[in-house]
């Protein structure tokens, strides 16, 4: 097979044009080129001189404007059963490209025609004429941990966007909807060429990367510092993670809570309000309240949205209601959500006001003699906690907490602060007198 098809080829282009490429690289060819509107045809005097054509000059040389695509021309009576793919990226693996090929029908064989070359170009024989027709998008699925997904699309669609317009794809991304406690994965689809799929693929895996690396690096930093949390039992990462617990739909083990005594044994059900920003109100609920539904589902508490406080108000209540992991889980979220939303700066860190109650004989214990523990409670969080003077306590006999910070911060105290209240609770309790007789009863 030693004549070659020349694509791409400006309207510009004459016959000379390709002498004198052929000449400057020293391809001999034995005939003159055929020049058509957007291609050509050359025959070269052997199998090497037209190997040595595709590799230096496809998707290398330009001419007029416009990079040459250079293959072996197929007659006729094999252009219905054999294929060639030109320009595989090297990280390819041939298992995905096998797998797309095997979506037409049956591959009789599949075999690399160069090897010294950075792209690859393949020759893919069909066993039925009618299989070899490949339509021009290819579809291409990949499996992401829905919560690195966010960051993909970015906000606005933005990133996601990006990709599709550098690579020349179009890309879907399953509906929240179709996420299951045991299935917390959605499907990217992308569609195009081979190539285009494959540049996509390789951007995609690297948003991902970047987001999981991200999450790690918080993670490793802070997983030390929150007492009485099992973070590997959380579920905020991909199961088989280095070091890293099951996924979101595995329960925690016995003792994930840890048995400790930060909480009193067994964990209890907490009420934390996030204050957010007005704006921000919408992205949280979702379409249809899709979001907040998911939300609440994944993290396993109970989130609301307390209504606006006037005309006005620059920021709404968040109230969430659940055990220490469901409140790490959903503060987690909300929190990320605000950073893909942009709701702060690239290099803002997301910092909110979140309010706990505490009972008011408490408070005194949360402050310390001269403030020394709520001193103490903002050197190591880095959170700034409050206790605002001269409350007047609720019906219930409590009064507000105010703690601000990024969420690793706004999490170590409040779970500090839960601390404190277990300590009292159980300093609280009556101590049961041991070997005590009941009094007996005076005889007149």
């Amino acid at each position: 097979m030693n004549k070659l098809y020349i694509g791409n080829v400006s309207a510009e282009a004459s016959e000379e044009d390709f002498e004198t490429i052929f000449e400057q690289w020293k391809i001999p060819h034995s005939g003159p080129f055929l020049v058509k509107t957007g291609y050509a045809f050359v025959d070269c005097p052997d199998e090497k001189a037209a190997m040595k054509a595709i590799d230096v000059l496809s998707g290398k040389v330009e001419l007029h404007g416009k990079v040459l695509e250079v293959e072996h021309s197929v007659p006729k009576r094999q252009r219905s059963c054999k294929l060639q793919i030109r320009n595989i990226p090297p990280h390819m693996q041939w298992e995905v490209l096998d797998g797309m090929l095997a979506q037409y029908g049956a591959v009789e064989s599949c075999e690399q025609v160069n090897t010294d070359t950075e792209t690859a170009v393949v020759n893919v024989r069909y066993a039925a004429k009618d299989q070899a027709r490949l339509t021009e998008e290819i579809p291409l699925k990949i499996l992401a941990h829905n919560n690195f997904v966010g960051r993909l699309i970015g906000k606005e669609g933005r990133n996601l966007k990006k990709i599709e317009q550098d690579t020349g794809t179009k890309i879907t991304i399953s509906p929240l909807q179709d996420l299951t406690l045991y299935n917390p994965e959605r499907t990217i689809t992308v569609k195009g060429s081979i190539e285009a799929c494959s540049r996509a693929e390789e951007e995609v895996m690297k948003k991902i990367r970047e987001s999981y690396e991200s999450d790690m690096a918080a993670m490793n930093l802070q997983s030390n510092l929150i007492p009485g949390l099992n973070l590997n039992a959380l579920g905020l990462f991909p199961s088989g993670a280095p070091g890293m617990g099951p996924s979101m739909s595995s329960v925690p083990p016995p003792g994930a809570h840890g048995g400790c005594s930060s909480f009193g044994g067994h964990p209890e059900s907490e009420t934390v309000h996030l204050f957010i920003p007005a704006l921000a109100v919408g992205a949280i609920i979702g379409k249809q309240g899709q979001h907040i539904k998911q939300l609440s589902h994944f993290a396993g508490a109970s989130i609301k949205i307390a209504p606006a406080e006037g005309m006005d108000a620059k920021q709404r209540m968040v109230i969430i209601v659940g055990p220490p992991e469901a409140q790490f889980k959903a503060q987690c979220r909300i929190f990320g959500k605000l950073k893909e939303e942009n709701f702060f700066g690239p290099k803002e860190e997301v910092k909110l006001e979140a309010h706990i109650k505490v009972p008011s004989f408490a408070a005194g214990r949360v402050i310390g003699k001269g403030g020394k523990t709520v001193n103490e409670l903002q050197n190591l969080t880095c959170a700034e906690v409050v206790v605002p003077r001269d409350q007047t306590p609720d019906e219930n006999d409590q009064v507000i907490v105010k703690i601000s910070g990024h969420f690793f911060a706004c999490q170590l105290a409040q779970r500090k602060i839960q601390e404190i209240l277990a300590q009292v609770r159980r300093q609280q309790q009556p101590k049961p007198t041991s070997g005590a007789q009941p009094p007996q009863p005076r005889r007149k």
